[in-house]
C-alpha cells in the first residue's frame, strides 16, 4: 500500500472512526467544515483540542492518548512540524491510517507510520476524495 494511492484511500475512507488531531471550534476553519461533513456522512468524529471542551457536539481530548477508545483513522489540521509526535501517537494507540491534510507535509513522519504499517495520505483532503468517490467518476 503506497502513500496517496487510490487504493489506499479508498480503503482509509472505509474506516469509520476518525480523530481529528488540531479540530478547531470555529465554524469557518477547514478544519470544522470537513469534520462536519465527515460527521454527516455518519463518520464517528473525535475531536483533539486541548484549548476546547467539545467540538461539533463530540468531547474534545487534549492529546491522541486521551482518547479512551480505539481510533481507526488519524485526521491532522496542524502545522508540518508537528506532525513527528502526532505519528508516533497515531502509531503507538494502534491507528489504521494517517491522514495529513492540505499542505501537511512531513515526509519522515509519513514514513515512520507506513513503516509500522499505517496506511498514509499526505497532503490531501479527506473530505475532497469523499466527495470524488461518491460521484463515482474517482479512481476511473
Amino acid at each position: 500500500n503506497k502513500m496517496n494511492e487510490p487504493e489506499t484511500i479508498r480503503k482509509i475512507l472505509s474506516m469509520k472512526t476518525i480523530a481529528v488531531v488540531g479540530l478547531s471550534p470555529r465554524f469557518y476553519r477547514p478544519s470544522h467544515t470537513v469534520s462536519r461533513f465527515m460527521k454527516d456522512q455518519g463518520y464517528r468524529i473525535i475531536p483533539v483540542n486541548p484549548n476546547c471542551a467539545e467540538v461539533l457536539g463530540e468531547k474534545s481530548y487534549p492529546s491522541l492518548k486521551d482518547i479512551p477508545e480505539s481510533v481507526e483513522v488519524v485526521n491532522v489540521f496542524r502545522q508540518s512540524q508537528h506532525v513527528d509526535l502526532i505519528a508516533e501517537d497515531a502509531i503507538a494507540m494502534g491507528a489504521k491510517a494517517l491522514w495529513l491534510q492540505d499542505g501537511v507535509i512531513n515526509q519522515k513522519a509519513a514514513k515512520k507510520a507506513e513503516e509500522a504499517g499505517l496506511l498514509v495520505v499526505m497532503d490531501d483532503c479527506v473530505m475532497r476524495q469523499h466527495r470524488l468517490l461518491s460521484t463515482g467518476i474517482w479512481g476511473k
